[in-house]
């Protein structure tokens, strides 16, 4: 049956979601998740899970949360001036914002992928090394094992394997963006949050970061904002609608996209507005 989320405050006491429905584990839940930026209310009442190696995507028209809410997710948004939060965010039954949990341990395990490429000023290889040597690690026979695994895992050390000391703005945008997951894959992180990562690239490096993506989930926990409604539906397991800082529908991608619960996820998938 379709799952439609509704906003009541009932929800902070318990969960309404069935975490087995799938048989994989909630890595990431948020509960009675409210944030603000100064007086606008940007998120209400979010109440999300998040299964382990699925593909959930976030989607949703300009401004309605999405890209606040994953930033929440590895507190990036705290960096934000006159941000106030409200609920609980659990990564693997831990509540993130514990006073115990410090930000770097978890931004180790949630890693983030960013709607533009952002490599480093630096060569092809010390992007990748860069959070490896943040955590001590100067071996340099580790180091180049990290960075061959982390290349070979963002489908890229075929085309750089032989330009590793070179600067990495000689790169595509493409390969720009997969070196970038490739920096993300080097610290082992449990959770990859991308955040609209094809949008600022071609059809042809969109489709192999998406083909990249799918073979992911078999080790990693993907959480992907887009605005690609095709995107999402092609490449997710789960898919949330988010509207005017509301989830207004979570369900399986197929049904989101065959036969939603709400008018209003209709409306926008058929690109009645947004």
């Amino acid at each position: 049956m379709s799952l439609l989320i509704k906003t009541n405050p009932m929800q902070q006491q318990q969960s309404p979601f069935n975490t087995n429905e799938s048989n994989k584990r909630v890595v990431l839940q948020t509960r009675a998740l409210n944030l603000w930026y100064g007086e606008n209310h940007a998120l209400k009442n979010i109440n999300l899970p998040m299964t382990e190696n699925e593909v959930t995507a976030i989607i949703g028209p300009s401004g309605c949360g999405k890209s606040t809410y994953i930033k929440t997710l590895n507190r990036m948004v705290e960096v934000v001036p006159n941000v106030k939060i409200s609920g609980e965010i659990q990564y693997r039954d831990r509540n993130i914002f514990d006073k115990n949990y410090l930000v770097e341990e978890l931004r180790t395990r949630v890693g983030m992928v960013f709607q533009k490429p952002n490599p480093f000023p630096k060569s092809i290889f010390e992007n990748v090394a860069y959070g490896p040597k943040i955590h001590g690690i100067r071996n340099k026979k580790i180091l180049k094992e990290i960075v061959e695994k982390s290349l070979r895992g963002a489908a890229i050390w075929d085309e750089v394997k032989d330009r590793l000391n070179e600067n990495a703005y000689g790169l595509s945008g493409g390969q720009q963006q997969r070196l970038c997951i490739a920096r993300c894959l080097a610290i082992e992180p449990d959770v990859i949050l991308m955040d609209e990562p094809t949008s600022a690239l071609d059809p042809k490096s969109t489709l192999k970061v998406e083909e990249l993506i799918q073979n992911l989930k078999e080790n990693y926990s993907i959480v992907i904002v887009t605005h690609n409604m095709q995107q999402a539906a092609r490449i997710s397991d789960k898919t949330a609608f988010f509207l005017n800082g509301e989830v207004v529908e979570y369900d399986d991608t197929n049904i989101i996209f065959s036969t939603p619960n709400d008018k209003r996820t209709e409306d926008y998938i058929t690109g009645r507005f947004g």
